[in-house]
């Protein structure tokens, strides 16, 4: 997962930067405009999205939000999905977002496709993003998934994906790594070394579990990373 910020125009607050791997962006607008106005003026590109909008009104907030998910509405169109911890931050339907991306010179401006009951129900919103080769679009559309780095790195990384309750069909992509059951203890044991680090992201009781049968089998607990995201 890549870092990233968002901003909302013509209204009193806007959303800043995705996170990853516990890592967090905080940046001032005006650093960033800063940034992507000199990018534009060294460049021989189009007339840029924040040069077309630079009449919009904006705040100088970003704050934090985090990538969640990511589906292909169409063959050219993806939806990107956001949490955003920001409880001040809000949108009316139809408007866009200014989106940032760290080690991205530009700026690209994405339509939410969310409504805002979402956003006060889930603290989520979704982008909706066209492919073009403009860089903020290509960032989006290019995210490599799991499978992707295992068939990259086959000797370094291997993927099982257990399934307990599945209610739709299973695509032939995913079916050579789906093991169907939860997760046993005795699986659990078998990737124990003094060098591995355990992941853990799901809700309370599944966190709790996985992170009890760990130390039960003498994981230290600075081996054991989760998420508290509820």
């Amino acid at each position: 997962m890549a870092c990233a910020a968002v901003r909302i125009p013509g209204l009193r607050c806007s959303v800043g930067a995705v996170c990853t791997q516990g890592a967090s962006l905080r940046l001032t607008f005006s650093a960033l405009r800063h940034l992507t106005l000199t990018s534009i003026m060294k460049s021989k590109r189009k007339t840029d999205h924040m040069e077309r909008t630079a009449s919009v009104i904006r705040r100088e907030i970003v704050s934090a939000a985090k990538v969640c998910g990511a589906a292909n509405e169409s063959p050219s169109v993806k939806s990107l999905r956001l949490l955003i911890a920001d409880q001040d931050f809000s949108f009316k339907a139809g408007q866009w977002v200014d989106f940032f991306i760290p080690g991205v010179s530009v700026v690209g401006g994405f339509s939410i496709c969310s409504s805002p009951r979402l956003l006060e129900q889930e603290r989520m919103i979704e982008l909706a993003v066209k492919y073009t080769n403009h860089p903020p679009a290509l960032w989006v559309h290019n995210k490599k998934n799991i499978l992707d780095l295992v068939n990259e790195f086959p000797e370094k990384i291997a993927c099982s994906l257990h399934v307990t309750k599945q209610t739709t069909q299973i695509s032939a992509e995913l079916k050579p790594y789906i093991t169907e059951g939860r997760i046993t203890e005795k699986e659990i044991r078998d990737h124990i070394s003094k060098e591995t680090l355990f992941y853990i992201c799901g809700p309370p009781p599944m966190t709790d579990f996985f992170s009890k049968q760990l130390e039960n089998n003498h994981v230290p607990k600075e081996h054991i990373y989760f998420e508290k995201w509820w």
